[in-house]
Parts: C-alpha cells; structure tokens; sequence
C-alpha cells in the first residue's frame, strides 16, 4: 500500500534539517526492524524494506542456507505494523536527527581548526567562559583568556579554534584569545594585502594582553608590508589592537639578514651595532646608554620578545662613557636576565635580577666584592631548578 503522505513529511524533514533523505531511509528501516525481532511470531531471518517512490513498508521473511545466501523469501509483514511503523518512525527520526545533526557539526567545526570565529558570551566563572558560536557551543578556557580580560555576557568576541572534540552530547569546541595565531588571523581579516599573499607573515612573539612583535614581508616590491598592516594613520592595527583590548602591536620589516632583523625587532630602539655568533646562536646587540632602557623594556618584554621573534638569543650591552657601571641584558629563553656590574670606592657591587616570560621577578641577587677579589672573573649563569624556578648563581 502506497504511503505518499509518509514520504513527503520525510523528505521535508530532511530538507529541514539538511539531511540526505536515503540516510533517513535506511536508519528508520534498521529501526523497523528491529521493532519486529520483537515480535514472538517475527521470522528468524527478516529485511525490511521501504519503497523510495511509494513509501510502501514491507517485511520479508528469509531463509538461509548454511552459508548465508538467500533461498526462499516471504511477505511477513504483520496486520498493525503500520501502527507499529508510526511509533518507530518518530522516535527513530527524533534521534537519528540529532545525531547526524552532531555529526555534521563536529565534520564542519573538525575541518576549521585553527580558524578564527566570533563568538557571544553566554556565561563565565572561574573555569571557563562558554561561547555562542551560533549552531553550537564552544568553551573558553581560563587558560586561554587574556589575563585581566571580564568578558561581559552578551558581549561579542573573536576567537581561534584550538581543538574539536567529538563527544556523545556533541562536538566540543575549544578556543583560545591567547594564541599566537590569533593575531595572524586577525592581520588577515583587517588586511587585504596579507590574505591575497601580496603581504607574508614571517613570524610572531606574543604576550597576551601585553604586547606583539609580528614581523612581514612583501612579495611586491611596489608594497610596503609594514605600511600595509598598519594601515593609514594606524587604522588597520588599530581594529586589532581593539579587538585584543589595547594590547600593543610591533609590526617590523623581516629580513633574511639576521643583524638587519634583530635591529629591527628591538624598535623602538636603536642598535648601534650588532654582533653574532652562529655557533652559540647568540647575538650581542650594542646600544647607547638612552637607548638601553627602550631595547629592555619594561619588566624585560622588548628584549624577550625580540629573541623569539629572531629566534637568537640576544645578549644587550650599553656602550656607556661611564667606565664605574656596565650593565648586561640577555635572553635565556623566555627568561630575561639583566645583570648591572657597579664600581665604586674599591668595591664591585653586581645585581643581577631575572624575569620570568609573564614579567614577574622570579630572582634578584646582589653580590658585593672587593676590586681584589674581582681580580678573579666572576660568573654568572641560569640554571633551571626541578620545580621550574629560575635561579641566579655567581661566584666571585
């Protein structure tokens, strides 16, 4: 008996919820199935079948040989297994929905890891910060937030997709606004030279919510990268720069001269001279006294990022007319370690203190000598600890 009625509320159903109708087939007639094997009179071996065209749902009883093949074959479609058939179809539809629902979710989110999304915040706590993405729901971990950053509810923000679990209440997804990437995602967006390739992200240091070095280059000689990101009057880095709640953006030429980058990634300093040594992958950067303060910078950033960007550690040293102080900085790392050697009255006072990759003082040590016992030369190296903590040792 042709059921045309049953077929066209299918086929709406799988218009609506974007599901391939023969999927929806084949999962309600397991279901009927199923719903016979139940049936004390059911035949041992039974298909059922339903008719794409009429919507006609049959049973056939079968009878298999000792390996399997189909012998003999008969209606057994019960009197009320159109009753039993209505019950089924709704809830299968019901589940099978949501799960081929989930499942397109995750394939679509699984395929745009390390994508950019907006995202309405719908609550925060001390964990996390969940996010609206539309369909589906995404966690912000406390992690992943940009420290001092409240999110308000309601609010809207852009996030990079870290992760895509698929779980059985659905896909989770996992984003950060610390990510490096982020940035990268974000120049892209603002800045059409970068998603047409004209302009080239080289590399990128990050402190969330504190600073960015980003260096470019241009595949175009008629195109200045730098210009192009930040754009007339700084308006292209200013939309970024607001989207990541004032944290500051160093945009710097690259360049395949590793003197050349390293000067310009310490902008907005300038190096007098720049020394290297492949060997130690190290770099020991000259600049005047005015200047030492800004190739620092505050609490060690400038320098520390530098040496990520360049991928050198650079070790900073003032040229001062003053023979009585000499002060070092150099990298070790994430770690910044700024050492002043002070001679006054026959006694050498060195303090050495060393900053963590969050700004934080994790060492400061002050060793004083006499210009005698200086005679020897004094050492001073990083040593990392089990525990993790950055302790500063000299000997005199």
């Amino acid at each position: 008996m042709a059921n045309f009625e049953f077929l066209e509320a299918l086929g709406q159903i799988a218009r609506d919820q974007n599901i391939d109708e023969g999927e929806l087939l084949v999962a309600l007639a397991n279901a009927l199935l199923a719903a016979y094997k139940r049936r004390p009179d059911s035949a041992e071996d039974a298909e059922v079948e339903i008719n794409p065209e009429s919507g006609e749902i049959k049973v056939w009883g079968l009878e298999l040989d000792l390996e399997g093949n189909v012998i003999r074959e008969w209606d057994a479609t019960p009197e009320d297994f159109g009753r039993i058939a209505a019950q089924t179809a709704k809830q299968v539809l019901m589940q099978l929905i949501r799960d081929i629902q989930r499942r397109q979710m995750f394939e679509e989110f699984a395929n745009r890891e390390g994508d950019i999304v907006s995202g309405t915040v719908q609550q925060t706590d001390h964990r996390y910060t969940l996010l609206d993405l539309g369909r589906v729901e995404a966690l912000l971990p406390q992690t992943e937030q940009i420290s001092g950053e409240h999110a308000q509810t309601g609010s809207r923000i852009k996030v990079y997709i870290v992760e895509v679990r698929n779980t059985n209440k659905g896909p989770q997804i996992v984003v950060s606004r610390t990510h490096p990437a982020l940035v990268s995602k974000l120049f892209e967006i603002e800045v059409p030279e970068i998603a047409s390739g004209i302009v080239e992200i080289k590399a990128i240091a990050r402190e969330p919510g504190h600073r960015t070095k980003i260096a470019v280059a241009s595949n175009d000689q008629m195109v200045d990268p730098v210009g192009a990101c930040v754009g007339a009057r700084g308006s292209r880095v200013r939309n970024i720069t607001n989207e990541l709640r004032t944290e500051r953006i160093d945009v710097v030429p690259y360049s395949d001269d590793p003197i050349q980058f390293i000067q310009d990634a310490l902008q907005p300093a300038r190096v007098r001279e720049v020394i290297l040594n492949e060997e130690e992958g190290s770099a020991t950067v000259m600049v005047h006294d005015q200047q030492l303060s800004l190739a620092i910078g505050k609490e060690g950033q400038n320098a520390r990022l530098a040496a990520r960007l360049t991928g050198w550690r650079i070790d900073i040293r003032s040229d001062t007319e003053n023979d009585d102080i000499v002060e070092e900085v150099w990298t070790e790392g994430d770690v910044v370690v700024d050492r002043v050697v002070t001679e006054t009255e026959g006694e050498i006072t060195v303090e050495t203190v060393v900053t963590d990759g969050e700004g934080h003082h994790v060492e400061i040590e002050t060793v004083e000598v006499s210009v005698d016992e200086a005679a020897v030369e004094i050492e001073e190296e990083v040593v990392e600890e089990p525990a993790g903590q950055v302790v500063v040792e000299g000997e005199a």
